[in-house]
C-alpha cells in the first residue's frame, strides 16, 4: 500500500488567515439530505402543533382569536355579549325583587297593625265601664219657682240638654180650717151647753162624752126644776165621770146662766163632743173650745208634724217648718199657703191620696182631688222618659236605684249634671252640679289607636330600598331584555301611597268617638275596609313578584344557553387536547430520534474522510 495509514482521510486546507473563510459565505447553500429534511420538518410542525395544543390547555379555548376560527370567535363574543346584557338586566332584576320585598315587609307589618287597631275598637266594643251616679229626689221641689229640670251639659251631649223634673197633673190637698192660722195658745178646752138647767130641764137618758178621742157612756136620770136644778145635774155628771177613764180629766160646772159647763182640766190638745138621748135637752146649741198645750201637731199620712210658738211663729215660718218635716221623711206631699191657710198638697205624680191625723189632724179639712197641681215625676217615669227619648239615651242611661235616680254616663268625657249639689241630690235648679266622670277604659284605648295609627304611617315611610318604597307612591320600572321592548311597572293601584289617609282611617281619632258602640261598629268597618285593601295590594305585588321572580329564572337560563352556546364555539376539549399533547411529545421524540439516525449516517461519510 505504498506506506499509506489506512483509516479515514482528513483532509487539512491551508488558508490566509486574513482572507474571510469561504465556507461561512456558503453556509446557506448547505443541502441537508432528503431524510434529515423530512425529519426536521417534522419536528418543526410538532413544535408548532404543541404550542397550539399547550395554548389550548393553558387558555382552555380552542378558539382564542379571530385568526383560530373567525366565524366561531364572532358569534361566540356576540353571545358573550348578550349574556353579559342578561347579567346587568339580572341585578335589576334582583334590586326589583328586593324592592318589593321591602313592600311586602311593610304591607305585612301594616296588615298586623291594622289588626292590632281592630283588636283594640273590639275591645273598647266590649267594654262597658261607664261611670254611674244615683241621685236623691227627695229634695226635689216642684213649686220652687224656678224651673224644675237637670242641665246636661259634656259627655255625649252638644251644648247643655234639660231633662224636665216635673208636670202638670191633678193630687190630693187638705187645708187648715177656721181663719187665717196662727201660733196655737196654751188653753184647756170647754163645752158650753146651751140650755138654762133651772127652766128648762132636763131629759133623762144616755149622754156619751167624748174628750180626747175616749168617750164615755153616762145614765142620766130627769132633774126637778128649778133653783139649783143645774148644779144637781152638775154634780150627777161629775159623780158619774168620777167612776170613768175620764175622772180628773173633765169637771161639770154651771155658769151664771145655769148652763152645763165641762172644762178640761190640763193644756192640752184636745176636744169635746156629745151625743146621746140626753145630749140635747142638757147642751142644746153649745159652743166649744178646743184645748191646746201650745204646739200644733199632726200627721201627714203618717209623717208626724209639731209646730209650737217658735217653729210655727206665722204661716211662712209654720210651713217652712212643716216641709223640712216632710222632706226629710220623704213625704210626696208639701205645706203651702193656701189663701193664708196652712195647706197640704202633693207634689210627685205617684203621692196618692192624702190623710191628715194626729192630736190636731182634725183642723184640717178633708182631702180633695185637684187638678193643675205642680208634681214630680217619680223615679221610674224619669227613668222611661230619659231611656225612651233618643234625645237622651245615646249620651246617658237611667235606671231606679232604690227609688234613687242613677244616671251612667255613657261617654268618654265627663258629664256635668246640673241641678243636683254636692250631696247627688236633685234640687232642679241650676244653682250647683255634680261631675260624672267618662270612661277612662275607652278613652285609653282611643290613646292606643292613634299610637298604633302613627306606627302605620312610619312602617309605610321606612318600607323603601336602593331609594325606592313602592308604599308611598314611587314606581319601579324592570327591564326584562336588552332591547328594552320587555318589562314591567310596579306601582301602588292608584299611584297613591299606603297610609292611614288613603286607608279611611282617622287621621287622629278622638276619644270621644268610642263613646257609641254605633261609632265604633262603624271604625271596625272602615278597619276591616283598610285590611282588605292592604291584603289586596300584598296579592297585586305578590303576582308582580312571581312574573318578575318568573323572568329571572327565564334569564339565569338564557344566560346558561348563551354562554354555553359560546362555550361550545370556543372551548377545547381538554381531554383531548391533553391526549394530543401526548401523542405530539411522543412523535417529537420519535421525530428526534429519527432526525439523530439520520444524522448519524451523515457522520458515517466523515470517517471515510478522516
Amino acid at each position: 500500500m505504498d506506506g499509506r495509514r489506512s483509516g479515514p482521510v482528513r483532509f487539512r486546507v491551508a488558508r490566509n488567515p486574513s482572507a474571510p473563510r469561504k465556507w461561512d459565505a456558503e453556509m446557506s447553500d448547505i443541502n441537508l439530505t432528503k431524510a434529515v429534511r423530512q425529519n426536521l420538518l417534522s419536528l418543526q410542525n410538532t413544535a408548532k402543533q404543541m404550542a397550539t395544543t399547550q395554548n389550548r390547555l393553558s387558555t382552555g379555548n380552542k378558539v382564542n382569536t379571530a385568526l383560530d376560527n373567525p366565524s366561531n370567535f364572532f358569534t361566540a363574543s356576540s353571545l358573550n355579549s348578550r349574556a353579559n346584557e342578561l347579567d346587568s338586566l339580572l341585578d335589576s332584576m334582583n334590586n326589583g325583587v328586593k324592592t318589593l320585598d321591602a313592600a311586602d315587609n311593610g304591607l305585612t307589618s301594616i296588615t298586623k297593625t291594622l289588626e292590632s287597631m281592630q283588636s283594640t275598637l273590639r275591645q273598647a266594643r266590649q267594654d262597658k265601664t261607664f261611670q254611674t251616679t244615683s241621685y236623691s229626689l227627695s229634695n226635689l221641689d216642684p213649686n220652687s219657682g224656678a224651673t224644675s229640670q237637670l242641665a246636661l251639659s259634656g259627655g255625649a251631649f252638644t251644648g247643655t240638654t234639660n231633662v224636665g223634673l216635673t208636670t202638670t197633673g191633678s193630687g190630693y190637698i187638705s187645708t187648715m180650717l177656721g181663719g187665717a192660722y196662727a201660733a196655737p195658745a196654751a188653753s184647756a178646752a170647754t163645752y158650753t151647753g146651751g140650755n138654762n138647767i133651772d127652766t128648762g130641764g132636763n131629759t133623762a137618758g144616755t149622754l156619751n162624752l167624748t174628750y180626747g178621742g175616749t168617750t164615755v157612756a153616762l145614765n142620766i136620770s130627769a132633774t126637778t126644776l128649778g133653783v139649783g136644778a143645774g148644779t144637781t145635774l152638775a154634780g150627777k155628771i161629775n159623780t158619774a165621770l168620777s167612776s170613768t177613764s175620764l175622772s180628773g180629766k173633765l169637771t161639770a160646772t154651771v155658769n151664771g146662766s145655769n148652763e152645763i159647763v165641762l172644762t178640761a182640766a190640763n193644756n192640752e190638745d184636745a176636744s169635746f163632743a156629745v151625743s146621746g138621748s140626753a145630749a140635747s135637752s142638757i147642751f142644746g146649741v153649745s159652743t166649744s173650745t178646743r184645748g191646746s198645750d201650745g204646739n200644733l201637731a199632726f200627721t201627714v199620712n203618717g209623717t208626724a208634724v209639731s209646730l209650737n210658738a217658735t217653729t210655727g211663729v206665722n204661716l211662712t215660718t209654720a210651713i217652712a217648718n212643716t216641709n223640712i218635716a216632710l222632706k226629710t221623711a220623704g213625704s210626696k206631699f208639701q205645706a203651702y199657703d193656701n189663701g193664708g191657710k196652712l195647706g197640704i198638697r202633693a207634689i210627685t205624680t205617684d203621692a196618692g191620696a192624702l190623710s191628715m191625723g194626729g192630736v190636731d189632724g182634725e183642723l184640717f179639712g178633708a182631702s180633695s182631688q185637684q187638678n193643675n197641681l205642680s208634681l214630680s215625676y217619680t223615679t221610674d217615669e224619669l227613668v222611661a222618659n230619659i231611656n225612651n227619648s233618643t234625645t237622651y239615651n245615646t249620651a246617658i242611661k237611667a235606671s231606679n236605684d232604690n227609688g234613687k235616680l242613677r244616671i251612667q254616663n255613657l261617654s268618654t268625657q265627663d258629664l256635668t249634671v246640673g241641678g243636683t249639689n254636692s250631696s247627688n241630690q236633685v234640687i232642679g235648679t241650676n244653682t250647683s252640679s255634680t261631675t260624672i266622670d267618662g270612661n277612662s277604659v275607652r278613652s285609653g284605648l282611643a290613646d292606643q289607636f292613634n299610637t298604633l295609627r302613627d306606627q302605620l304611617d312610619k312602617l309605610a315611610d321606612d318600607a323603601s330600598f336602593n331609594g325606592i318604597n313602592l308604599l308611598r307612591g314611587d314606581k319601579l320600572k324592570i327591564t326584562f331584555n336588552e332591547t328594552g321592548t320587555s318589562s314591567i311597572d310596579i306601582q301602588v293601584e292608584g299611584g297613591k301611597s299606603v297610609d292611614t289617609t288613603t286607608l279611611g282611617l282617622p287621621t287622629t281619632l278622638q276619644a270621644k268617638s268610642l263613646d257609641s258602640d254605633d261609632s265604633i261598629d262603624s271604625l271596625l268597618d272602615n278597619v276591616k275596609s283598610a285590611i282588605s285593601t292592604v291584603r289586596s295590594q300584598a296579592s297585586t305585588f305578590g303576582s308582580n313578584l312571581s312574573v318578575v321572580e318568573n323572568r329571572q329564572d327565564f334569564t339565569k337560563k338564557m344566560m346558561n344557553t348563551l354562554q354555553t352556546g359560546a362555550s361550545n364555539l370556543t372551548l377545547a376539549d381538554m381531554n383531548e387536547e391533553a391526549a394530543n399533547m401526548v401523542a405530539l411529545q411522543t412523535r417529537q421524540s420519535l421525530a428526534t430520534s429519527s432526525l439523530s439516525m439520520a444524522n448519524q449516517a451523515d457522520q458515517n461519510v466523515l470517517q471515510l474522510l478522516r
